[in-house]
């Protein structure tokens, strides 16, 4: 059986969430390790799952990609949240995104977000706006060092075509102005993973875009037993109406 389906931005999101949350990976190190959830966007709906609270999104993000004029709500955003470190299950509330990695060991958990996705070669890429390069440039030695799992959630809604070690270089030339391009690698986790994961399903991307809600989401062939086609289907209606994140 073959159906198809759109995922707006914000349904995306909500569907990578569900799914890194039952990644085997993680339930491992939240039973018995350590996982360290970054700050980001789609990572703010990671930790909703994981602690089961729709809390206000926007206290759980690090940079952000808007227009000039970005559309608000009226209600304003709460306190940001400090970082989520889990140990053994718990909240470790005296380590954060940067000093974890210090703790962690091989087999423990890290979710990155990402701004930019090569799926063929199966690397991400991360705008560095600072000199210290932010949250990559603290953990990532540790973390090959470490053999510590780089899980990076990431919406097919980032997918570019040039390669990414080639998008580096332009961004690190010297008449560049604006954000590097630093490429990485890890487990990447997009909606395509999240409904095989969840349902069993294979998912492939076959168009993208669209108006009034519909820009930036992607259309997708869901391809399976009829049985875990329509359980993908039924998922899919669950998150159907996931708010926009707005500021």
């Amino acid at each position: 059986m073959k159906k198809t389906c759109i995922l707006t931005v914000a349904e995306s999101k909500r569907l990578i969430a569900k799914g890194v949350v039952a990644l085997p990976e993680v339930q491992a190190a939240l039973e018995n390790g350590m996982l360290v959830v970054g700050t980001g966007t789609t990572n703010a709906y990671v930790l909703q799952e994981l602690l089961n609270d729709r809390f206000d999104l926007r206290r759980y993000r690090s940079g952000l990609t808007t227009p000039d004029i970005p559309e608000k709500t009226k209600e304003p955003a709460g306190e940001p949240m400090p970082d989520v470190v889990f140990k053994n299950g718990e909240i470790v509330k005296e380590l954060d995104r940067f000093n974890a990695v210090q703790h962690m060991k091989k087999g423990d958990v890290y979710l990155k977000g990402a701004n930019a996705l090569d799926y063929v070669n199966q690397m991400a890429g991360v705008l560095i706006g600072g000199s210290t390069a932010g949250t990559v440039g603290a953990v990532l030695g540790n973390i090959i060092g470490k053999q510590i799992r780089l899980i990076i959630p990431i919406g097919l809604e980032k997918l570019v075509y040039e390669d990414l070690n080639e998008l580096h270089r332009i961004t690190m030339e010297e008449d560049f102005e604006g954000p590097r391009l630093w490429p990485i690698t890890g487990i990447i986790f997009t909606e395509i993973e999240a409904l095989e994961l969840l349902c069993g399903v294979q998912a492939t991307q076959y168009s993208a875009g669209g108006v009034a809600g519909a820009e930036g989401s992607v259309r997708l062939i869901i391809e399976g037993v009829d049985e875990d086609v329509n359980a993908a289907m039924e998922l899919i209606k669950s998150i159907k109406g996931e708010p926009r994140y707005l500021l």
